[in-house]
């Protein structure tokens, strides 16, 4: 996975707090504790957690299912 590019002063900060890139560090957060919780643990708003996500290409999406359904997910960094 190429590095991003141009993170902001306040995205290096979290990566270095945190330790982690924030590529992996985010998904991971909002998968297990919502993006409201996530951005809380980061210490930033709700509307930039939503800005970091977009620059950092983060898709987010929400799927509902009826009763029975399942869904999975595949990929390269499993959570």
């Amino acid at each position: 996975m190429p590095k991003t590019k141009n993170k902001t002063s306040a995205m290096l900060q979290v990566e270095e707090a945190k330790g982690e890139r924030l590529e992996l560090l985010i998904p991971r957060l909002i998968n297990t504790v919502g993006l409201s919780k996530a951005a809380d643990e980061l210490g930033i708003s709700k509307s930039s957690m939503n800005y970091w996500c977009m620059k950092l290409g983060i898709v987010r999406q929400v799927v509902a299912l009826v009763p029975g359904e399942r869904v999975e997910i595949r990929g390269k960094h499993l959570i």
